[in-house]
Parts: C-alpha cells; sequence; structure tokens
C-alpha cells in the first residue's frame, strides 16, 4: 500500500509539472499576441525567445518534480550507508540541491525573458525607420547588444552570488573585492564610462549620422564615423577630427531634414535697396525654373533683409531651404547668378 502511495505522489508531481509547463505555454502565447509586432522578422523573432522561455520554464516544472520525487523516494525507501551518508546526501539534494536548480534555471529564464523584451524595444523603436536604413538598424542593434550585455552579466553575478550561498561559501569577500576594484576601475576609467553613456544616449536619440555636415565644439565637418566611445569627423581642410562622446559640449547637425544655402550680397550706400531685393527675387526665381536645380529647393528664395551697415555698404541676406548637404553648391550658384545679374542692371555688388 506505502509502495502504491509513494507511486501515486510521483504521478501527481509529474501531473502537476505538466499542468504548470501547459500554463506556462498559453500564458507565453497570450503574451505574445498581446506585443506590437511591426514586421515579419520581428514576429519569428519574438517567437523564437518565447520558445525558449517555454523550454526554460517546463524545465524548471520537471525539475522540480524529479527533485520532489527523489526526495519521497529516498524518505520511503531504506538505503544502506556505503562510506558516507546517502540519507544526508539526499537531504542536501533535496533542499540546497533544488535552490541551485531554481536559481540556475530561473536566472536562464530571466535572461531569455530580458532578451525578448529588448528585442521588441530594438523593433519599437525601429519603426518610425525605413527598414532600408541600414545604419539605423545598425545603431539599434547596438543598443540592443549592449543593453542584452548589462543584463546578462548583472543576473549571472546574481546567480554565481546565490550559488555560492548555497555551497556554504562566504560571499562577503568576494563583494568586498569586487567593490574594491569596481571602485578603483571608476576612478581611472570615468572619463571612458562618460564617454560610453554620451555615446549611448547620443546612438538612442539619432542626434547625427554617418555623412551628416555637422559643427561639433566650434569645427565644422562631414560624420565619418558615429562610435559608442568617439565620433570622427573631416573638416574642410581633410583633417579628421576625433571627438570623445563625454567632451561634447556643442553638437549642430547642419544637415537634419534640410539646410539653408545662406548669401550675403553687399552694395554701396547709395543704392536703390528695394531695386536690389527685386533683383534678388528675380535671380531666386530664375534658379527655382531651372531643372537642373529645382529637385534641390524646398522653397522660394527668402529675403531675410539688411543684416548690417559697415564701411560705407549695405548687407543683404538672401537664402534658400534646400535638402540636405546640397546648401553649398545651391549657394554658389546664387552667388555667381546675383553678382552677373546685378552688375548687367547696373549695380555695383561687393559680394
Amino acid at each position: 500500500m506505502t509502495n502504491l502511495n509513494t507511486l501515486a505522489a510521483v504521478i501527481v508531481a509529474f501531473l502537476i509539472a505538466a499542468t504548470a509547463a501547459r500554463v506556462a505555454r498559453l500564458l507565453i502565447n497570450r503574451l505574445e499576441g498581446w506585443l506590437d509586432v511591426v514586421s515579419a522578422d520581428n514576429r519569428e523573432a519574438i517567437r523564437a525567445r518565447g520558445r525558449q522561455l517555454t523550454t526554460a520554464l517546463t524545465l524548471l516544472a520537471y525539475g522540480i518534480a524529479a527533485f520532489a520525487s527523489v526526495s519521497l523516494l529516498l524518505s520511503r525507501l531504506g538505503v544502506p550507508e556505503v562510506g558516507w551518508d546517502l540519507r544526508a546526501f539526499g537531504r542536501w539534494l533535496v533542499t540546497h540541491g533544488i535552490n541551485m536548480a531554481v536559481i540556475v534555471v530561473g536566472a536562464y529564464v530571466v535572461v531569455r525573458a530580458a532578451d525578448l523584451a529588448i528585442e521588441h524595444l530594438q523593433f519599437k523603436i525601429g519603426r518610425h525607420h525605413p527598414q532600408a536604413d541600414l545604419e539605423w538598424q545598425r545603431r539599434t542593434s547596438t543598443i540592443g547588444g549592449i543593453l542584452t550585455s548589462i543584463v546578462t552579466v548583472g543576473v549571472v553575478f546574481v546567480a554565481a552570488l546565490m550559488l555560492l550561498r548555497e555551497l556554504s561559501i562566504d560571499v562577503m569577500p568576494i563583494l568586498t573585492g569586487a567593490g574594491i576594484a569596481g571602485l578603483a576601475i571608476g576612478f581611472g576609467a570615468q572619463n571612458l564610462v562618460r564617454d560610453v553613456i554620451s555615446g549611448f544616449f547620443l546612438i538612442l536619440e539619432d542626434q547625427v549620422r554617418v555623412g551628416d555636415l555637422a559643427r561639433i565644439n566650434g569645427v565644422t565637418g562631414v560624420v565619418e564615423q558615429v562610435r559608442l566611445r568617439t565620433i570622427v569627423v573631416r573638416d574642410g581642410d581633410g583633417a579628421v577630427q576625433v571627438f570623445p562622446n563625454g567632451s561634447i559640449t556643442a553638437l549642430a547637425n547642419l544637415s537634419k531634414l534640410f539646410a539653408y544655402a545662406i548669401v550675403d550680397v553687399k552694395v554701396a550706400y547709395i543704392e536703390n535697396i528695394d531695386r536690389v531685393i527685386g533683383i534678388l527675387r528675380d535671380v531666386g526665381t530664375s534658379m527655382e525654373g531651372d531643372v537642373a536645380w529645382r529637385p534641390l529647393l524646398l522653397a522660394p528664395l527668402d529675403v531675410v533683409g539688411v543684416v548690417s551697415l559697415d564701411n560705407g555698404m549695405t548687407t543683404l541676406r538672401v537664402q534658400f531651404k534646400v535638402l540636405p548637404l546640397h546648401q553649398g553648391k545651391i549657394a554658389n550658384e546664387l552667388r555667381k547668378r546675383a553678382v552677373g545679374t546685378l552688375v548687367r542692371q547696373g549695380v555695383r555688388p561687393y559680394a
């Protein structure tokens, strides 16, 4: 009768484990349905992570059932001692062994769940950018990799400390040594940490991209590389300027969404300003009608007006709203046409 009760208890334990695994699978499937899937690739990645999480939870449920069954069998069966206390070892295995198994499987579940959440966050961030935007996809992959590494290292460290505690190993010296080492590294590499954190938010906020024309700490040039620690810019002289991200105090993106092609025209005081402005508007209209320049212009010529009076000259400013990275050549063409037209109209420009 006792054997039948033991067998029934073992069967019940595994039935409970199977039910728990089934419930976990249903909950994970329901969670996948709740997630806002934005693409086929995202959907497949979430399903893969869900399968891994389901496997981990299933192993945890059956592992607990197996340990419970072993504990019951050891208590019901008379096991003779063979040089060491098998019964005591069984009791230790049931208590500390189960705890260690739960810690290992629980850490695995936490890491996999965090991977699933980070991957979904990565696609949520990238949903506002086209799939063909390979640079932004690369940036989101970098951010996701950093977050995954941080979570994995943190969970593994905590799980290792908990396992050492279960093995009756004092973890205080380890924590003390890790704290001292972390403090020393923090003091020695504080600039590096500052650069990495600044670079993380710079990439996350999409402040500047490769190929943009930017002004960083007063240096203007084309961005060649955006790294987690540094930004590389090639200035107008062809020199490569490297800026640690933590040292950037002023960053101006001169080519995001649109830019302005600005031209200053200087004429003598005696000239009729209204007449000169009319001539400049005609020049702008001629460029708008030119098929070679029309695709690059986003708005008609804007006459800002008189911006300065100096040394017998009046400075007029005009500007075109143009596509990014085309402001230089459009400004040059506008100057050339403005000078030629003003000269033909009898106005003496000092451009």
